[in-house]
Parts: structure tokens; sequence; C-alpha cells
């Protein structure tokens, strides 16, 4: 009998269920980058919407309009002025450009909060591929206003709230789902690698935008939106919900890692839960939660609030560091765009390093602390070493996106899935789309403040932008010292235990 080539003893090595864990751990992985790849452009266009006139002919050029406006009020009929896009070529170009990102994020804060308790009671299937198609043509609503020639500010901003809104269907959905394919174990690892769908969407987000940025900024947006809903359709073709819709065995629930810092009572629930998915009760027999009953979990009230001010500081990054780089570098909307990709690229690393030391300790708040409690130096360092030049920048862009992105990596998937399967919910598995939501929806309250705050604070210096992340990170490491404090108790008294 012939011996098997090497590739089909591959194929043949793992097991049916592996291949559909390893299947949909790629599926979900692109689906929710989509997501990221169709807001990246906002930031990357900042710079064309508002381009900074030279500072020679600044008066010049004033004295000019005042002139023509007195001469020849006509309307103007091309698409941008010397100075961007109206109307975001006026001088208070950057509140403008603030209140479309507080568009978009207000609205997906205040959708996240529904979108986690319809999420429960719908297919996630079908309600992600919904979203997934409306957030496609929102996405390129915007971008229509280059090529109809829309110059109404409202136009932009109901773009934005109407994306923000529909966007909410995805986190919850496809964290539920990884949620129902993959056990605790190694969860924080796992998770880590795969909230990497982040920063890749981020990239190929930037690297798609300022391709047409300079040239053609209505298809930074158009792109995007074509990609996500395309996405869409094969998330309604190939996304499988539960290991159970296709006799797949589900992965050992076991809890190592969180029962320190998360148990009530030292009671194990475990053949409980095994039990209730067993009967199918876990996921069909039980109710949905209520928004009370996911706040009274042990850790939510506490990471939710982590998370906001985590979140704050990653959401200031990626809509404003393009522009603050153009500001600083001096450099074209087109190459500030790729360089900020490397403040992604550093959040890969965070993401995967803050989920492996995570299930190495068997301590999530204290992994998010000691990343946070470096975070803080970090940004201030970043702040001045970036004036220096290119190459500091570089450096500074790697360190500070895996710092200010692990924290936030952690606590938006492994914590947010060890939470939604909490032992208190005695197996009720249809809780984590609630549980994710409400922490992922707090989150997002920070990042529509972030953005807020760095317009209206960047007018006095870029400085003051960077001292107020550094409060901010100061302030997501208050929310869980109570937490670190306890992981450490239960784990003095473990080792003491064992000494005896």
């Amino acid at each position: 009998m012939a011996q098997l080539p090497p590739g089909i003893r591959f194929i043949t090595s793992f097991s049916r269920d592996q291949w559909y864990r390893a299947f949909i751990f790629t599926l979900t992985f692109f689906l929710y980058a989509s997501f990221h790849l169709s807001r990246k452009p906002i930031s990357i266009v900042k710079g064309e919407l508002h381009k900074h006139c030279a500072a020679s002919h600044e008066v010049e050029l004033s004295s000019y309009r005042e002139y023509a406006a007195q001469i020849q009020p006509v309307k103007k009929l091309s698409n941008a002025s010397q100075c961007g896009w109206e109307p975001f070529d006026k001088s208070n170009y950057k509140q403008l450009l603030g209140a479309l990102d507080y568009s978009f994020l207000c609205a997906y804060a205040i959708g996240m909060y529904l979108s986690g308790i319809i999420g429960e009671r719908l297919p996630i299937r079908y309600y992600l591929t919904v979203g997934m198609l409306a957030s496609g043509l929102f996405t390129a609503m915007f971008g229509l206003g280059y090529f109809y020639n829309i110059h109404n500010l409202w136009f932009y901003i109901m773009a934005q709230i109407a994306n923000g809104l529909v966007q909410t269907t995805g986190w919850p959905s496809v964290v539920t789902c990884i949620g129902n394919w993959f056990g605790k174990g190694r969860r924080g690892l796992i998770m880590g690698i795969w909230n990497s769908h982040t920063s890749v969407g981020n990239i190929l987000g930037s690297l798609i935008a300022a391709y047409w940025v300079s040239t053609c900024w209505g298809l930074s947006f158009v792109m995007p939106g074509v990609i996500i809903a395309v996405m869409g359709i094969f998330c309604f073709l190939f996304l499988i919900e539960h290991p159970k819709d296709i006799s797949c065995s589900s992965t050992p629930s076991s809890d190592p890692e969180m029962q320190h810092l998360l148990i009530d009572s030292e009671n194990s629930t475990a053949s409980q839960n095994s039990s209730s998915a067993a009967t199918g009760e876990g996921r069909h027999g039980t109710s949905a939660i209520s928004f009370l009953g996911a706040l009274r979990i042990p850790g939510v009230i506490e990471f939710s609030l982590c998370l906001l001010f985590a979140k704050l500081v990653s959401y200031t990054f990626l809509f404003w560091l393009p522009l603050y780089i153009t500001n600083v570098e001096h450099l074209d909307a087109k190459r500030a765009g790729d360089l900020s990709t490397l403040f992604d690229v550093g959040g890969i690393f965070g993401g995967i390093l803050a989920g492996l030391i995570s299930d190495r300790l068997e301590k999530r708040a204290s992994t998010c602390g000691m990343m946070l409690l470096l975070a803080a130096p970090t940004l201030y360092m970043f702040s001045a070493v970036s004036k220096m030049g290119l190459e500091a920048t570089v450096v500074m862009l790697l360190i500070s996106g895996a710092l200010v992105n692990g924290p936030y990596a952690l606590i938006t998937t492994a914590v947010s899935a060890d939470l939604g399967t909490h032992k208190s919910l005695k197996g009720n598995a249809r809780a984590l789309s609630t549980v994710t939501a409400i922490i992922d929806g707090t989150g997002s309250v920070g990042a529509a403040l972030g953005p807020l705050l760095a317009g209206l604070i960047s007018p006095s210096g870029w400085n003051n932008v960077f001292y107020m992340l550094m409060v901010a990170d100061a302030c997501a490491l208050l929310f869980l010292l109570r937490l670190i404090q306890k992981e450490l108790r239960c784990n003095a008294d473990h080792t003491l235990f064992k000494e005896h």
C-alpha cells in the first residue's frame, strides 16, 4: 500500500472538530477585521479634508478671500478649496472633525447596549449579515459625498451616526460565536491571537484608504464599504453559530485562570454546565439574561469601567494619530496613514502578549494593570520622542501600540468571554452576548469621549492631549485595583494551602 503524501497526512492528522474550529476562528477573524477596515478611512482622510495652507501665504489668501467674497459672491462649484474640503477647510476644522468621530462613537456606544440584548434573541448569522450589509452601505455613503460634491456637515454626521448604530451588530456576535467554539483553558492566548483582527483591519483600512486619499478620497470609503458588504455575504453562507449545529463536540470549559478572581464560592458547577449543554438548556432552554442580571456577575462593572478609559486612549490614537503625524512630521496624508499602521502592528503583539501572560499567571486583572502602569510613562515618552525624528517615532509607535492595545484586547475578548460564561450563570450560554455588549458598550463611551476631547484640547497643543491620555490610563488602572488585590490575595491563600 502506497504511503500517503505529506500534505494529506497533515490534513488527516487533525480531527473533523479541529478543522471546523480552525475554520470558525479564521472566518470570524476576517469578519470582524472588515468592521475595523471600514472604520479606519475617516482618520486617514482627515488630512485631506483639511489641508494646511502654506504659512507664508495665509495672510494673502485670507485677504484674497475677503476681496473675492465682496466682488464675486458666487457659490463655489469645485470639489475642494485650497485648504481642503468644505466645510472642513475652516479654522475650526478640528472641532468639526471631532464631531464626526463623536457622532460615530456616541451612536456606537448607545447602540451597543441594545445590540447585545437583541443579538441574544436572534440567530447570530442573520443578525451579523444584516449588520455587515448595512455597514457597507453607510460606509460607502460617506464617500459618495465626494462624488456628488456634498458640502453639508449634517450629511456626513448622519452617515457616521447610522454607521455607528449598525456596526454594533459585530462585536457581540463574533465574541459569542468564538466563545461557543473555544473553551477557557488557553482562552487568553487563543483570543489574543484572534483579537489581532482589530489591528489587521486597521492596517488594511489604512493602506486601502491611503491609496486613494490624495487622488479621490471618496473611494477611500466606497472600497471598504464594498469589502465589508462582501464579507457579510460570506457570513450568511458559512458562519456556524455553535458546535452543536453540526454535531461537533464542545471544548472543555474548565476555568483555572478566572476562578481566583471571579468565584463566589468554592463549589464548582462544571457538572451543571455540562449537563445543561448536553440537554441544550444552556443554549435554547434558558431565557436570555437581563441587563441588571449581567451587571451582577462579579467583575463586570470593574472591567467595564476600566475598558471605558482604556478604549478612550486606544480610539484617540485610532482617529487622531495620522493627523498628529502629519502635523509633527510634516508628512502628507498618505505617508502619515502608512506610518500610523505601526501603532496597530504593535497592538498585534500587545494583544498576544497580554493573552499569553494572563494564561500563564492565571491573572487577567493583574496583567491588564501591569500594562496600564507601563503605558502612562510610555505615552509621555512618545510625545517627547516623536518630535526628534522619524526613526524615534517608529520605535515609539510600536511600543505604545503594544501597551495601549494589550489591556483593551484582553478585556474585550478573553475577559468578556470568561465573564459571559461565569459559573454563576449555571450554564446559561445565552448571557455571553449581553455581557460582551455591556463591557464593550461601556468602553465605547470612552471611545466616543477620547476623540472628542482630543478635538477640543489639541488647539491648545498636542502635549495636552497626551496628558489627558495619561490620566485616562491611570483611571483605568484605578478601577482594577480591587480585582488585582483579590487576585494577589487568592494567590497567597493558594500558596499557603499548598505549603500545608
